[in-house]
């Protein structure tokens, strides 16, 4: 099942070497569930590609 998703819309203009530029930010509105399974998904994510770059004898973690 597809399920429709909203977003919160936040809208500015900004100078840009002598141009005003209008910038749109997306955000999803989720579900407090849902939020916390994408976090836990990110941080899961990140922490694979940090952990390839940590020294070879640090043990932190």
């Amino acid at each position: 099942m597809v399920q429709s998703v909203t977003y919160h819309r936040e809208t500015k203009s900004v100078p840009f070497q002598g141009k005003t530029i209008v910038l749109e930010s997306l955000t999803p509105v989720l579900s407090p569930k849902e939020k916390e399974t994408r976090k836990k998904e990110i941080e899961r994510c990140l922490y694979e590609v940090f952990s390839k770059y940590r020294p070879a004898g640090d043990k932190r973690c």
